[in-house]
């Protein structure tokens, strides 16, 4: 079968959309998204970097202690970790990464839409919490982030970045949480 110039054109034309509509596709690194655990020298201030991330689901995640001076944990507020009000999704498996030393890391990949607040065990007094989103609201089975409680400080549920920032960002800094 011989195809004319026109046809060819077409076909080459379809194929071009066709490619460009998969390279306009999300795409999933195989590389895990890091989050560092960070403390100044003498350890009078910690914080998770970025404490603010939104991610694709299945993204991977990597959470490193790059604190020289204190162990961290990242643990995701849930009934079943230390009788904590959940604040991941209902359909979430929750997480706790145990105490990690400096130079130690913990991976992780949530693949349920919605919004995940962690915090490290021994520093949440200090702030050190996180927000990860996952996709995007209306994503199906999307949940938003949960509501103020009373098993938190005010000064804690204030370190966590607003949900549309963090969608608008795809991350937000320490610095422009406060």
């Amino acid at each position: 079968m011989t195809l004319s110039r026109r046809q060819m054109l077409v076909l080459g034309g379809g194929g071009l959309v066709a490619l460009a509509t998969f390279a306009a596709a999300p795409v999933r690194s195989a590389e895990p998204v890091e989050i560092a655990m960070r403390g100044t020298p003498r350890g009078e201030r910690v914080w998770f970097s970025p404490p603010g991330l939104s991610v694709a689901a299945g993204t991977p995640l990597r959470f490193v202690n790059q604190d020289p001076a204190n162990s961290h944990t990242c643990t995701a507020y849930h009934p079943d970790l230390f009788d904590r009000q959940r604040r991941i999704p209902a359909a979430a498996v929750p997480w706790d990464s145990d105490f990690l030393l400096p130079g130690d890391s913990f991976a992780l990949t949530l693949t349920v839409p919605g919004v995940y607040d962690y915090y490290c065990q021994p520093h949440e007094m200090a702030a050190m919490v996180g927000r990860i989103v996952v996709g995007r609201p209306g994503d199906p089975g999307w949940e938003g982030p949960a509501p103020a409680s009373e098993d938190l400080m005010a000064e804690v549920l204030a370190a966590f970045p607003p949900v549309d920032a963090i969608l608008a960002r795809g991350r937000v800094e320490a610095q422009e949480a406060a």
